[in-house]
């Protein structure tokens, strides 16, 4: 009698199953400062990203929000010299950092759900910079039900150092030819436009080198 082997496999082309579970969100922020802890968090943009038909990695949803200066935190004129942000400017229509957080949470979780993820990871270039801001941020307004990993993180400017030998942003895009305007960097949802589009572009070119998922 012939034994019938059956062979379990993977569907890579199902975001649940790209990164171990996790849920990658790409953010930016703008700060007045670099110290997480007592330095203003001045604004904040995020974009989740899904599998298209052909198992390629996409942007998705995205928010993004002004935030007015928690009470009693620093403000570096040098850090709103560099960002060019008026904190005073009314235009700005700047939000608590509740409500970005808030709201911030409540896309990550819908999307994570919806992924069928286990937990969310946050990915920006210079990741640690970011993460120390957001988490701070999350400490002070104690909005519940934290999604994301408390300490790992995917960094694009590793990444990107790794396969273009590229760590600056504005370098890294110009390998994977993503148009990039100077003029308009700094600014927290350019740069996740553009970290977005890098992040996904490295993943979906490993892909087509074969290099993921590993054949055995």
């Amino acid at each position: 009698m012939t034994e019938i082997k059956t062979e379990s496999t993977t569907n890579y082309n199902l975001l649940k199953n790209r990164f171990r579970g996790y849920f990658p969100v790409i953010i930016d922020v703008e700060t007045a400062g670099f110290n997480a802890k007592t330095d203003a968090l001045l604004e904040l943009a995020a974009i989740t990203v899904k599998m298209d038909e052909n198992g390629l990695l996409v942007p998705d949803q995205r928010c993004h929000f002004h935030i007015e200066p928690f009470e009693n935190a620093n403000i570096n004129p040098e850090s709103l010299q560099f960002n060019g942000i008026d904190i005073h400017n009314p235009l700005r229509g700047a939000v608590s950092e509740t409500h970005a957080i808030t709201e911030l949470f409540r896309m990550v979780r819908k999307g994570q759900k919806e992924a069928e993820c286990q937990r969310a990871i946050i990915v920006a270039h210079n990741a640690a910079f970011d993460q120390s801001f957001l988490m701070a941020a999350a400490e002070r307004t104690s909005v519940k039900r934290n999604p994301f990993h408390p300490f790992g993180l995917f960094d694009t400017a590793t990444l990107s150092g790794f396969m273009f030998g590229q760590t600056v942003l504005v370098k890294a895009c110009q390998a994977a030819k993503i148009a990039f305007d100077c003029k308009q960097a700094h600014s927290a949802l350019y740069d996740t436009e553009r970290t977005a589009e890098l992040f996904c572009y490295m993943v979906n070119h490993l892909k087509s080198l074969g290099g993921f998922p590993h054949q055995i």
